[in-house]
């Protein structure tokens, strides 16, 4: 039986697979997850605790940011092991008193799930035990319209967030959809796109001899989509 409860502890859905289902209380309520976000790209993510300053800093960061990743046709949704009245007075502290880098005034707006009882965090590999057996680390998960998981990153308790990553991998997976591309190391919007390798040399010497491509070899063909173009296809209007 102690097995069964440490591999549900460890497990965690992987890329490629459906995010797990769960009903859980926010502090807006109700939500069926991810069957409210169809349509939607989302990220999920966890943080240790509330009122934990390197949490503050990144609620005030996501919320800041809110209208930018919902321009991206992106939403947001928090976690941590806490109840929904501890939920409500971290926030309210944080509008009420806590100004950081210029933020002030702070509203958070997204849901933030209440989770006691552990179970979303556990459906999603969140608790990390050689970490902290009663919070969960740092978990983002970037779930398509489909609810399929695209992309996770996890970083420790004592380490904050990259938000411009955060928003450049959100950027970056819907222009790999739109575009059939890849995208190449630090890349933002504007910058050359990685184009797959050909499956034959009959293709790959046509590939070469295509005018829009820039192929230093056959398994290595970059294009120019501008950034206007990328974001024309994933900014709303």
């Amino acid at each position: 039986m102690e097995q069964d409860v440490n591999l549900q502890t460890f497990s965690m859905p992987r890329i490629g697979d459906a995010a797990p289902k769960f009903v859980a209380t926010t502090t807006q309520g109700q939500i069926n997850f991810p069957s409210d976000y169809k349509g939607d790209w989302v990220i999920l993510f966890s943080h240790p605790a509330d009122f934990t300053p390197v949490c503050t800093s990144e609620f005030m960061t996501f919320a800041t940011m809110e209208n930018q990743f919902a321009n991206a046709n992106c939403k947001l949704v928090g976690l941590s092991i806490d109840g929904l009245y501890s939920h409500i007075a971290w926030l309210r502290t944080i509008k009420e008193k806590i100004e950081y880098k210029g933020m002030k005034d702070v509203e958070v707006n997204f849901p933030l799930i209440e989770d006691i009882t552990m179970e979303v965090a556990k459906k999603y590999g969140m608790i990390q035990p050689n970490e902290d057996s009663t919070k969960a680390v740092r978990a983002v998960f970037f779930i398509d319209p489909k609810g399929i998981i695209r992309a996770i990153i996890y970083y420790p308790l004592s380490l904050g967030r990259n938000f411009d990553e955060l928003y450049r991998v959100v950027v970056a997976l819907q222009a790999a959809d739109e575009f059939g591309i890849a995208t190449p190391a630090d890349w933002r919007p504007g910058d050359d796109v990685i184009i797959g390798p050909a499956g034959s040399c009959g293709t790959a010497k046509d590939r070469m001899e295509d005018s829009e491509l820039d192929c230093k070899d056959w398994f290595f063909c970059t294009k120019k989509i501008s950034k206007e173009t990328i974001l024309s296809k994933i900014l709303k209007k």
